[in-house]
């Protein structure tokens, strides 16, 4: 069979998209004649042709597919260049090609003779939610952040967010502290061609504009022995001395009444949308730290909050006046959680607002809020907020911020896949609570999301991320529709056996009550975690023994059997009030993750689990 394909213009993303077509057409029938041409747009008088490109559907920046396609003749089209790649994936997704996970061994492309009765594909399609990103986070080299950029389009993505000015943190906990920064900006040179060839809506910096106006570099958390002469007067004033907070710059806020501090930070960002003209959402975010804000006289006469929009306005107006129309995307975090309560947003439409309720529980879906019911919130007291684990308290704030400052555009920022999934070692649980909460972010007036994640959390599996993407693209997809697709892409007839057992493991180990928010027996609950690891030998010796030589996604299943009973040990332990003993179940379980690394590289953020795994018992982030 001959198939001609037709590419309308010159647009780079869709002549990506065709190149993605052929490639996938190929890969699924290698005898397939394909006849590719390039036409600068739509011409009714060539017969029988596929084409690829804008045309066919209204132009617009939300992502509507639109794909016609009748015996291999037809259209594959969509609203604007970006979606257009989505929808040559969506064409591929109804021929039965699945994009499991980022990598290539994410691909699950059949093989099968293509002839014209099978290339049927009708349908109209658009997108729930306009912002459909992931942010860098965890411990990541330049193979892993290709991965995910080339992932996203594959399952109706559309955004990729690289926080600092240069994010050398992420890349260090990789490839070690010898990477300099003009390494990082070289490797990320090269992500941004990749994201531009895509489409993808890119976000950038966030933190260090509380860092960069002042002269200090700031690529991560790093710690200063004190912080330099000449800048101490523009920081904030805490317990009587400008200094930064616990030594790192980055945490530390500034004396934001301060006009020179005002002018500086405006400057440096108009300054930054002047070079950067490509980027389209700047985020301006405040220090990263709680409870250091400036104490001084002026300060004290408005909230953070209130300052906030002062900032904000301050450079809108400048933006405006040099005729930059880059969004600026503002931020709710921390003490910024709490409403203004004197100041108002001159120009809403400028901004983008940004949900970030990084205390959440995540026992706790955004579905089950009761937008009706009165929730008493606490009043802002200087430097003396805690941290609400409550989705209904961290809702409220955020309708007080839409109701109050007339934004028209808004997103969640959340991080389920950032450290909460180590909670859940069968990733199933938190599989479903990021589908639910994907589902019901329109109710909170949200349109989209962002991930703060690791980028290699697909080990066990990656139905985590695949449940966000499905349901950030069709909120109406059901949690069940979903687990089922990923697992029989997966695991094929054993699907249903799989996902069995991934269920159970999640069961088992009861992520509520590892996240402080369940009561529990300890030795009840040693016991359970006991028939946990019985479950994994069983399943490991009559299914993964036998099948994980079949594809990577068994192998996988083969390395986490292990990495699960040392995981299991480790709680029983302390559990029965065995501490030291415990402990020593983390080390073995952290040498087990080194020596099986070569083979869950692009799946497993190492440096993050073994880090979590002792933080969750106790460290940081122990609450049981």
């Amino acid at each position: 069979m001959k198939l001609t394909i037709a590419k309308i213009g010159d647009n780079k993303t869709v002549s990506f998209a065709v190149e993605e077509l052929v490639r996938l057409i190929k890969e699924m029938d290698s005898t397939l004649v394909l006849d590719v041409r390039k036409y600068d747009a739509f011409d009714k008088t060539v017969k029988n042709a596929l084409w690829v490109g804008l045309g066919f559907t209204e132009k617009s920046d939300k992502d509507t597919v639109y794909i016609d396609v009748k015996e291999g003749v037809g259209f594959i089209s969509a609203s604007n260049e970006r979606t257009v790649l989505i929808a040559v994936y969506r064409f591929m997704k109804e021929l039965g090609c699945r994009f499991i996970r980022p990598g290539k061994d994410g691909e699950k492309i059949p093989e099968k003779k293509l002839s014209a009765s099978l290339l049927n594909v009708k349908l109209k399609e658009t997108a729930s939610y306009n912002h459909r990103g992931v942010c860098i986070e965890g411990s990541a080299g330049s193979e892993h952040i290709y991965n995910m950029v080339d992932w996203l389009p594959k399952v109706g993505m559309n955004a990729y967010f690289k926080q600092f000015f240069t994010p050398a943190t992420f890349f260090k906990r990789y490839y070690g502290d010898d990477m300099t920064a003009g390494d990082v900006n070289a490797i990320m040179d090269a992500v941004e061609e990749e994201i531009e060839k895509r489409g993808c809506k890119y976000h950038t910096v966030g933190h260090g504009w509380t860092c960069e106006p002042f002269g200090i570099e700031a690529t991560g958390w790093d710690k200063f022995p004190e912080a330099p002469e000449a800048i101490k007067p523009y920081l904030a004033l805490v317990g009587g001395k400008r200094d930064f907070r616990y030594g790192i710059a980055l945490n530390t806020n500034l004396c934001y009444s301060n006009p020179e501090v005002q002018e500086k930070m405006v400057n440096c960002i108009v300054d930054y949308c002047k070079k950067h003209p490509l980027e389209d959402y700047v985020h301006f975010w405040l220090a990263d730290g709680r409870n250091n804000h400036c104490e001084c006289e002026n300060c004290q006469k408005h909230t953070p909050s209130d300052f906030y929009v002062i900032l904000l306005n301050k450079l809108d107006k400048q933006l405006t006046k040099e005729n930059i129309n880059t969004k600026i995307v503002c931020l709710l975090y921390n003490e910024l959680m709490f409403a203004p309560e004197t100041e108002k947003l001159s120009n809403p439409d400028r901004f983008t607002l940004m949900f970030a309720p990084i205390t959440r529980t995540y026992s706790t879906s955004y579905d089950e809020v009761d937008l009706d019911e009165k929730i008493e919130l606490e009043p802002y007291v200087r430097n003396n907020i805690s941290r609400p684990a409550s989705v209904a308290v961290s809702v409220e704030r955020l309708r007080m911020w839409q109701r109050e400052q007339g934004f028209k555009d808004s997103f969640l920022f959340d991080y389920h896949l950032m450290w909460d999934h180590h909670y859940d070692p069968g990733y199933y649980e938190v599989a479903e609570i990021l589908q639910r909460d994907m589902a019901s972010l329109d109710k909170l007036g949200l349109d989209g999301m962002v991930s703060c994640q690791l980028q290699r959390t697909a080990l066990p599996t990656a139905l985590p991320l695949y449940a966000m993407a499905e349901a950030l693209w069709d909120k109406n997809k059901s949690f069940k529709e979903i687990s089922k697709e990923y697992f029989a892409a997966a695991f094929g007839e054993d699907a249903d056996t799989v996902e069995g057992y991934m269920a159970e493991l999640s069961r088992l180990f009861e992520p509520k009550v590892l996240r402080g928010s369940k009561p529990f027996e300890k030795e009840a609950m040693a016991q359970q975690y006991e028939k946990a690891k019985e479950t994994v030998e069983d399943f490991k010796k009559n299914c993964i023994e036998k099948k994980k030589e079949i594809s990577k996604d068994w192998e996988y299943l083969y390395y986490h059997a292990e990495m699960v009973k040392l995981y299991a040990d480790a709680y029983i332990l302390y559990f029965r009030g065995k501490d030291e003993e415990s402990k020593a179940a983390i080390e073995a379980l952290k040498q087990y993750v080194d020596e099986t690394k070569a083979y869950t590289d692009s799946v497993l953020d190492d440096f993050f689990l073994k880090g979590d795994i002792y933080n969750n018992i106790f460290g940081w982030r122990k609450t049981i």
